[in-house]
């Protein structure tokens, strides 16, 4: 069974579909998902826009939109409520106008509805960078409790093997701290996907083969990951092959619960992590499914520009699971 099907079947059997936001109306790859998603009964699709533009638009393309929420930033009946919650969440200090000029950008409108609690998600990207999906997130929603930070994960599936790569999408060049609050961020993705962790943090030597400054840093993260965690098997520093391939893992790690058989892998820094994504995604023939952030209060994903239809429907159904998750 796909990740797809596995977190499909879990938002079917929800008392309540998970209303997720869509800020891009104007975008066909955007309706054309959200029908299907109405019509599915997956979630409660909410679309920004002009209603009469959003209408028109999937009239010309045959799209049913029976069962979609449509708003519209400029007639909003609560935009008092909205004003208030951000001045209480903007941490950085703002004129009015130039909060009411953000709140008319389609993300901070969208981030801003999740917010306030109206939304219990947000996808969007699809015709907006990923700077201008995920920073209204960053400075409105803020980390969950108990963490300090978000991360950006994917998920990678090719046949029935499933893995979490992270970070590959936030933090460039984390320190030890910052990895290991990564990996635990990480187990709570893969177990959003039923894959049960295991841990490597990757780095180009394993147990001591190398010496170094990159390397110190792995080192002291795995140790933080095992002592904050020790319910949950992680190893590190582990070459990729060490921690990946079984009997590289059982020559250059003997007796480790975790090398040859990883399946959440943290990189070192982001360069390495994205790098490594794409290889896998190209090279290996993966699906990568992502960036999905991880730590936020609240799920807001972020496509890709050159996504397609199909992938804002699988994202869509990804953050409508976290969403329900975070209700568990």
């Amino acid at each position: 069974m796909s990740i797809f099907k596995t977190l499909t079947a879990r938002i079917q059997v929800a008392k309540t579909p998970m209303r997720i936001v869509f800020p891009e109306g104007d975008d066909l790859r955007i309706l054309a998902a959200v029908a299907k998603l109405a019509q599915e009964k997956l979630i409660q699709p909410i679309v920004l826009g002009n209603p009469k533009a959003v209408m028109t638009l999937a009239t010309t393309n045959q799209l049913d939109l029976t069962g979609v929420k449509l708003l519209d930033s400029e007639h909003f009946d609560q935009t008092e409520a909205m004003f208030a919650q951000y001045v209480a969440a903007s941490k950085k200090p703002l004129s009015p106008d130039e909060m009411q000029a953000n709140m008319r950008q389609a993300n901070y409108f969208g981030t801003l509805l999740v917010k306030m609690g109206l939304a219990d998600g947000m996808v969007s990207g699809a015709s907006h960078t990923t700077a201008s999906t995920v920073l209204p997130a960053l400075k409105l929603i803020h980390p969950a409790a108990g963490m300090h930070r978000v991360s950006g994960a994917f998920l990678m599936e090719k046949g029935d093997r499933r893995l979490v790569f992270a970070d590959c999408a936030i933090n460039i060049d984390p320190d030890s701290e910052t990895l290991s609050e990564i990996a635990y961020q990480s187990v709570l993705t893969a177990k959003l996907a039923e894959i049960s962790p295991r841990i490597a943090f990757l780095s180009f030597s394993t147990k001591g083969s190398a010496k170094g400054e990159m390397i110190d840093k792995v080192q002291a993260a795995t140790k933080l990951f095992q002592q904050s965690h020790p319910e949950l098997p992680a190893d590190g520093e582990l070459q990729f092959d060490a921690a990946f391939v079984p009997e590289v893992g059982g020559k250059k790690a003997p007796g480790s619960a975790v090398a040859g058989h990883a399946n959440v892998l943290i990189f070192p820094e982001l360069q390495s992590g994205n790098i490594g994504y794409k290889l896998a995604q190209r090279l290996g023939g993966y699906t990568a499914i992502g960036p999905i952030l991880q730590g936020l209060d609240a799920p807001v994903n972020d496509l890709s520009r050159g996504c397609s239809t199909q992938d804002v429907y699988e994202m869509a159904i990804l953050t409508a699971a976290q969403a329900l998750d975070r209700q568990a």
